[in-house]
């Protein structure tokens, strides 16, 4: 696990197999994936984990984070396999807990799990 903003949060996992790209896929105002080709087409990533593979798009994608954050629709912390400055810049804009981890530890998360993660301490964990 490396860490790129710190933060406590106990969440329920919304995991997607495929990259995000916030500014052409997120609705601000509601944190809904509006993208009808995405896994997570429909679902809100308001108060979940967000996990996902990790970001794509447009540098822009950071504001969007950071709305959704002012918006109170964003996600308590963001887990990716990848770290890309678009996802990284906006979680430190929006100070929303982001780790990276290993392909193993992403597969073997699974939607719907509870996720305790403390950054001070170095420790995740599922339930």
């Amino acid at each position: 696990m490396k860490v790129l903003v710190s933060g406590k949060i106990d969440g329920i996992v919304l995991k997607s197999e495929n990259p995000i790209n916030f500014l052409g896929t997120v609705d601000k105002k509601t944190g809904i994936i509006s993208d009808k080709n995405h896994d997570l087409y429909q679902k809100s990533m308001k108060d979940t984990v967000l996990v996902f593979p990790s970001g794509v798009g447009s540098s822009v994608g950071a504001y969007t984070i950071y709305s959704i954050k002012s918006n109170e629709t964003a996600p308590l912390a963001m887990i990716c396999k990848k770290a890309d400055l678009t996802v990284a810049t906006g979680c430190a804009l929006a100070n929303i807990p982001m780790i990276t981890i290993s392909d193993e530890e992403f597969n073997s998360i699974k939607n719907g799990m509870m996720i305790s993660l403390d950054t001070e301490s170095n420790q995740i964990h599922y339930q």
